[in-house]
């Protein structure tokens, strides 16, 4: 099955913690916020690898930092948690939590499309996709012991070096080995 990563309503209609996202995003106007931002939201909740506690992140496309900047304080700062940095002259990191769910926000001034938050979940959604729910299972297992999402797949992989860099590279054609 294909998933829209770029348009949330395939969240409407999944998982409870996808739906309550979607909620989220929805009525507190979160998307809307960010439409000028090719905003895409990434990590484990697309993909239902999430574990309790996981955040919603959402990554951005940047050109000028000081008018996003602006922007957040002006929607975000009134929810709880809310912090904001830029951590590089090319990264704003915002985060806050609404109804007890964390939302960090990550900018860059390279295309959404192309970061690295949404190139690893396509990538973690395609060997989930071919290896299965057992196989998701046993990510999340790794995950509530403590254990990042790429360090995870990469140990049930077999993968070795750098989990953020191999894992991209990852050829389930080369590598059919088994996760047992």
């Amino acid at each position: 099955m294909t998933v829209n990563f770029k348009n949330i309503d395939y969240l409407k209609t999944g998982n409870e913690v996808q739906r309550k996202t979607y909620r989220l995003l929805h009525d507190y106007q979160i998307v809307d916020c960010l439409k000028d931002y090719d905003p895409i939201v990434v990590g484990t909740i697309p993909i239902q690898i999430d574990v309790a506690g996981s955040d919603v992140d959402i990554i951005l496309y940047v050109q000028d930092y000081d008018v996003l900047e602006r922007m957040l304080c002006f929607n975000f700062s009134r929810h709880a948690h809310f912090q904001l940095q830029r951590a590089e002259s090319n990264v704003i990191l915002c985060s806050f939590s609404i109804e007890e769910r964390l939302f960090e926000i990550y900018a860059t001034d390279k295309a959404t499309e192309n970061q690295n938050g949404y190139l690893h979940m396509l990538k973690e959604y395609e060997i989930i996709q071919l290896r299965g729910e057992e196989f998701a299972e046993q990510v999340r297992r790794l995950k509530r012991s403590g254990i990042k999402t790429e360090p995870a797949f990469c140990r049930l992989l077999g993968i070795e070096g750098d989990p953020y860099t191999e894992l991209l590279l990852y050829n389930h054609i080369d590598n059919s080995m088994s996760y047992d």
